[in-house]
């Protein structure tokens, strides 16, 4: 599940915000947008400077992020159009399409926000209304990513009523919980674009204290993940324990198919751990509240799990088990055309040898 004050901070972080406050700074000039009656304030505090070259590391992070976004599906497209675009359209279609690309516009409005960039003189997009956007894609992506590890997991049981109840208890009202605490914290959002030193900065403010609400949505979230953890090792360990008693013909299949199932599996959930434990030990530190350093790696490799989990793993879940199931059907219809040709070879040589015989007789 998404961290709401996490994207508050680590956004903060990203867009070199400073403390919003009612005090004029030192050396600042203030300039009218002409598309809006908000002021930008500029300020070249020399003091502020080693502020803006800390928070210049988090918009390495996008760019690298970015890069790295795209890189991957232009690797899978190829895949993407011929396994999902060409194919019979069904739930886990559009669940692959909404995360794929509600992913790449996450990563995009992150490199947005980079201090080079100035969201107002650009795009006429207020710093806020940027958040709230970045807040909501990773709201809707959670969401959606959950209703395919549910989808997968009713399906390795056999579609077991039992392990899909407990599924739905546990999914909908954590899906629920997120919702409602993105849509009260967002709507107490306020930000402006900040000038520093010729970098465009962003400065946050959020009315009251909600870090209580976000602790109980990453606990809903963890809880989620860690029983969806728990029942794929469950049934693989069960179904691997099962091949290993029947050695009949046809398991091996089965074996592949849990392979690729767990494979996907493993490697999502590993991702899932390293921003779980990064996202908790956040909620009961205030590492993401300094100006240093360590601050500034810390909420990027925050934002580099969550596009993992987002762009690449999420959508591989499905792609990768299509690309098993187009492999099998390819290799059936290969079975199937050698099994017709060499039972036509088959005929061949019987009728030649009666022909053969009947000659020898005559």
């Amino acid at each position: 599940m998404s961290s709401l004050l996490m994207l508050v901070r680590a956004t903060q972080a990203l867009d070199g915000a400073i403390p919003c406050t009612n005090t004029r700074m030192r050396g600042a000039q203030a300039r009218t947008h002409p598309s809006s009656n908000t002021m930008t304030l500029i300020l070249n505090d020399p003091s502020l400077w080693p502020s803006i070259s800390l928070n210049r590391i988090l918009s390495y992070f996008a760019v690298a992020i970015f890069t790295g976004v795209i890189y991957d599906w232009v690797l899978t497209f190829g895949l993407e159009v011929e396994l999902v675009w060409s194919q019979h359209w069904s739930l886990m279609t559009v669940l692959f399409l909404s995360v794929r690309y509600l992913g790449i516009s996450y990563v995009l409005i992150m490199l947005l926000n980079v201090p080079t960039i100035s969201m107002t003189d650009a795009f006429d997009v207020i710093p806020a209304t940027a958040l709230i956007a970045v807040d909501w894609v990773c709201t809707v992506a959670n969401a959606m990513l959950g209703l395919i590890m549910l989808v997968r997991l009713y399906a390795m049981y056999q579609r077991s009523r039992k392990v899909l109840l407990l599924l739905v208890v546990i999914y909908v009202p954590a899906i629920i919980f997120d919702v409602v605490a993105a849509a009260t914290i967002m709507r107490n959002v306020s930000g402006e674009e900040v000038i520093l030193s010729g970098t465009y900065q962003c400065a946050i403010d959020t009315k009251g204290d909600y870090s209580l609400l976000d602790s109980i949505t990453w606990i809903f979230g963890t809880v989620w993940e860690v029983l969806a953890l728990f029942l794929a090792v469950w049934i693989a360990v069960k179904h691997f324990r099962e091949l290993q008693q029947h050695s009949a013909g046809g398991t091996s299949t089965i074996n592949d198919c849990f392979t690729v199932l767990m494979k996907t599996h493993l490697v999502y959930f590993a991702s899932v751990v390293g921003l779980s434990c990064l996202g908790l030990s956040n909620q009961f530190s205030t590492i993401l509240t300094d100006d240093t350093l360590r601050s500034q790696i810390y909420a990027g490799l925050l934002m580099v799990f969550r596009a993992i989990q987002m762009c690449v793993l999420g959508p591989r879940l499905i792609l990768g088990v299509r690309k098993y199931h187009a492999k099998l059907v390819a290799d059936s219809d290969l079975a199937s055309d050698m099994a017709s040709i060499a039972f036509q070879e088959r005929v061949h040589v019987s009728t030649s040898s009666s022909v053969e015989g009947d000659a020898r007789c005559d």
